[in-house]
């Protein structure tokens, strides 16, 4: 029977167990201390270290060479998604490409529905009398379409953007809920620069 753990090295090994769960294999070093919030990789090894003394993880001097061994994924990593948090999207790439994400945080499950399949950070104060603010991570569920009145991530021309999506006749808008901005108005016709990657279900506040 493995030796029990400590709060912060059971986290750890949920989002191991969470983001093997999500992506088909388990994280970098680096993964696991960035979504965690270590500043040196250090701090992550050493509870990889730990854990894999008590017999919670088997490892290798391969490239994200960690398995979980036998009880490692419990209830508790179950309840857990492996979510990638995108930055700044490059033109002409997919949102969820290797190279947009910076780094990969595990939320539980249970916090927004319907399931978000990736984080964004939000720039700006657009969208305050949302309760969405500069800094916050919004939670975004993939879709190519979604509903007049849904806040949703849009890619326009270069730029990816959270705001209210309207329609109203032939027009459609992407308004923001702050006075001090201005609406944009999106010609439909433009399907080579416009398109829905997604709509919020919910918003993280980091303190």
């Amino acid at each position: 029977m493995p030796a029990p753990l400590s709060p912060r090295q059971q986290q750890v090994l949920d989002f191991i167990a969470a983001h093997a769960a999500a992506e088909g294999r388990p994280p970098t070093l680096r993964e696991i201390a960035q979504a965690l919030g270590y500043r040196q990789h250090s701090s992550a090894q050493a509870h990889i270290d730990a854990l894999a003394r008590k017999g919670w993880l088997q490892r290798s001097s391969a490239h994200r060479g960690l398995r979980l061994l036998a009880g490692a994924a419990g209830p508790a990593s179950g309840d857990l998604l492996a979510l990638p948090l995108v930055g700044r999207v490059a033109a002409g790439t997919p949102i969820l490409s290797e190279g947009n994400i910076e780094s990969r945080y595990a939320l539980d499950r249970a916090l927004f529905r319907p399931r978000p399949h990736f984080l964004m950070r939000v720039e700006g104060m657009s969208m305050r009398d949302a309760g969405i603010l500069d800094g916050d991570l919004v939670a975004v569920h993939r879709t190519r379409s979604a509903e007049n009145g849904q806040i949703v991530v849009a890619r326009l021309d270069e730029e990816v953007t959270v705001k209210r999506l309207h329609r109203a006749g032939d027009r459609l808008l992407l308004l923001p809920a702050n006075p001090d901005y201005d609406p944009i108005v999106v010609d439909p016709r433009r399907t080579d620069s416009f398109a829905i990657e997604g709509v919020h279900v919910g918003t993280i506040r980091r303190g």
